[in-house]
């Protein structure tokens, strides 16, 4: 770095690389492998939720039942949810074999 001012990026960077250093937390550089691994399950995770929104969309579009139309949203979030937690999994995943 450079002796000039700092912002408080750097600052805060800095802060915590030192908790880290304190800490016995050592930092680990991703592979190209590991970095293309976790965009691919980001890319599939947002391909998912778009086309689960889309269906979600089409399935109430005729509906006017609001029990109906509450059952098809509680659907729609347990998929996101579950979407969301099988793209964690498959980060962590990537991460624990660096």
């Amino acid at each position: 770095m450079t002796d000039g001012p700092k912002s408080a990026i750097d600052i805060v960077m800095e802060r915590l690389r030192r908790q880290d250093a304190a800490a016995g937390t050592e930092q680990k550089a991703l592979s190209d492998a590991q970095r293309t691994a976790i965009a691919e399950a980001r890319s599939v995770h947002d391909a998912q939720v778009a086309e689960r929104r889309i269906m979600h969309q089409s399935a109430i579009g005729a509906v006017f039942d609001p029990a109906i139309l509450e059952e098809r949203e509680a659907e729609l979030r347990r998929d996101l949810d579950r979407f969301e937690r099988e793209r964690d999994e498959k980060i962590k995943r990537v991460w624990e074999t660096s």
